[in-house]
């Protein structure tokens, strides 16, 4: 579990530095320019031409570097097979990004729940397989397969909805909408680099102070959490993000934001309460009697996650309208707070230690977020 963790925060870091944020941007541009075909195609172009330079790029150094990157995640070179492959299919999973940020930009959001619903059981399938045959060096390798069943699945839906993508490919990279790009991937990047190297830093902590068993637990943790998590913000980022940016004015945002609080976070908080009354039934389900001891300390994660869940009200708003020095300063205070008290209190309290760091950090991001936006609450209309 530990090893898995690694290799995707890796994956996870290089897939959002090859797309530059482009899901959030693309929506943008979507929403603004629906009416107009010939500059959606301009759009089209700019950044399929981009991003498809990018990924090669990184792709070729992942391919140049697979033994030192396999010696930093996993401590050996064994594992630089499955990194290799990975970096060989880098630019197809940019186009995948890129086809499904175009469903979530024009609102397809049926089409979207199918495709994901499709592919997680195709991705299910592969990584069952592959972890029974070939064990961790086979679960390694399902990361980078299962991105690839994703991108045929996704095709499949693109040749059916052939209209929607049917387009000018110029070559052509526009300059105008090079700078709302740029604007979001440079916040994008922040996040690509400074979210998994923070978890990594931490994992190695766990691994160096303790065990790889312990860093293990503190994944399968994070892994649960993100299972409940990727249900929830999924919503988010079909409805949410595509209806913030939508509207101009501070009183339509406090009008969403109303909304959020009244339906969205009551709900996420009920999922959390049956969660934490089955954690028994839940956890002798998803993992082995190995992991028995997550019963004990679920509940700091859980208590995190509704914090950061009230945090992503105004987070969505920040992406959305670019508001790049509130999102550094979010950013980096939440990394920045979680790896320092992960440090401090692992001491004491082990992996328990490093999940009540995650449910601090989230309350002191929250606190920064509210003095952020407090102009909105005091101000009179």
């Amino acid at each position: 579990m530990a090893l898995m963790g690694s290799f995707r925060n890796f994956s996870t870091m290089l897939k959002s530095v090859a797309t530059l944020g482009i899901n959030n941007s693309v929506v943008k541009l979507l929403v603004e320019n629906k009416e107009d075909k010939k500059e959606i195609a301009v759009i089209y172009s700019t950044f399929f031409w981009l991003f498809w330079i990018v990924s090669s790029l990184l792709a070729i150094g992942v391919l140049v570097f697979s033994s030192s990157i396999s010696s930093l995640l996993f401590y050996t070179d064994v594992y630089k097979i499955p990194i290799q492959f990975f970096g060989l299919l880098l630019p197809l999973m940019v186009i995948n990004t890129f086809w499904l940020a175009i469903y979530n930009g024009l609102e397809k959001y049926k089409s979207i729940v199918i495709i994901q619903i499709v592919s997680n059981v195709l991705v299910f399938g592969a990584t069952a397989i592959l972890i029974w045959k070939h064990q961790i060096f086979g679960g390694l390798l399902s990361l980078s397969i299962g991105e690839l069943l994703m991108l045929l699945v996704t095709f499949l839906f693109v040749r059916k909805d052939i209209d929607h993508f049917k387009f000018d490919l110029q070559k052509v990279i526009s300059k105008k909408y090079l700078h709302v790009i740029k604007r979001f991937s440079i916040m994008a990047l922040l996040s690509a680099v400074i979210v998994p190297l923070t978890l990594l830093f931490i994992r190695n902590g766990i691994v160096q102070k303790y065990s790889l068993h312990e860093a293990g637990i503190w994944d399968a943790v994070n892994r649960l959490s993100g299972f409940y998590m990727l249900f929830f913000s999924s919503g988010l980022s079909m409805y949410y993000m595509p209806k913030l940016a939508s509207i101009d004015t501070e009183s339509e945002f406090k009008l969403e934001l109303k909304s959020y609080f009244k339906f969205l976070v009551p709900l996420f908080l009920i999922m959390l309460i049956v969660i934490f009354l089955a954690k028994a039934i839940i956890l002798k389900i998803a993992f082995t009697n190995e992991f028995s001891s997550i019963e004990k300390v679920l509940i700091w994660q859980l208590m995190g996650d509704l914090v950061k869940v009230m945090t992503l009200a105004f987070g969505f708003q920040i992406v959305v309208k670019t508001m790049m020095k509130r999102y550094f300063i979010g950013e980096i205070v939440f990394n920045v707070a979680y790896l320092l008290l992960s440090f401090f209190l692992m001491k004491e309290n082990g992996v328990e230690g490093v999940l009540q760091a995650y449910f601090y950090a989230n309350v002191i991001c929250l606190f920064l977020i509210l003095i952020m936006f407090r102009k909105l609450f005091f101000k009179t209309n």
